[in-house]
């Protein structure tokens, strides 16, 4: 991990995982909508794909707090855990990076289809673009109910620079929010990072933010 993305995670970003904190737009729409149709699911496991920062954990924690399940970290999933999860009508394992044993994982598979149970798998990528070595792994990735949070649209990067700048302390003027939305890279990494970034500089400036502060961190004319 980078320094400065260490640094973004200790920014207290996306620690508060209540529901109604959670914005929804067409960007991620489809994915909470899942999560809020539970138990009503078309198929036992469902993944939720999308970039760093894109919301899944706080989607991961939405799910455990509607269905009492049981969430674990993709590094922290091993045989012991597998038999805890028996005792667990839903399950989560979050930021799932394939390098869990796969029949380990295919295992699990089969406890949700046999217990009649419900997994929730969150991930960079989806999974069934995952090569799995384990061929029946492979085939089982494919049968899930896929959800992928799309890159912000404005009206979700509006929602999420006015809330973090508001939960900061930072006032902006809704006409410079649409001027950084015209300019900012559209991926969730990078705006967040510019939220640091302006957050780092107010706490030093300790004054207002103005227009030419905002084009020095974009790096823009």
């Amino acid at each position: 991990m980078t320094e400065l993305n260490q640094q973004i995670l200790d920014f207290g970003l996306n620690k508060n995982f209540d529901k109604h904190d959670y914005y929804v737009s067409k960007s991620n729409f489809f994915a909470f909508n899942i999560i809020d149709k539970w138990p009503k699911w078309e198929k036992k496991i469902v993944n939720i794909s999308g970039d760093k920062f894109s919301g899944k954990t706080h989607l991961a924690n939405i799910f455990k707090s509607k269905s009492n399940g049981f969430l674990i970290k993709n590094d922290e999933f091993t045989n012991d855990t597998l038999k805890q999860l028996k005792l667990h009508e839903a399950i989560i394992i979050d930021n799932f990076k394939n390098n869990i044993n796969e029949n380990l994982l295919y295992s699990l598979f089969n406890l949700i289809d046999q217990d009649n149970k419900f997994l929730l798998l969150t991930s960079r990528k989806p999974i069934n673009k995952i090569q799995f070595k384990l061929p029946d792994m492979f085939s089982r990735a494919k049968n899930c109910l896929f959800a992928e949070i799309e890159s912000p649209d404005d009206e979700l990067i509006f929602a999420i620079i006015l809330k973090n700048f508001s939960d900061r302390q930072i006032k902006l003027d809704k006409k410079i929010i649409e001027f950084i939305i015209k300019r900012i890279n559209r991926s969730y990494s990078k705006i967040y990072e510019f939220i640091y970034k302006i957050d780092e500089l107010s706490l030093k400036k300790k004054k207002s933010i103005n227009i030419k502060d905002i084009k020095e961190i974009l790096q823009i004319e």
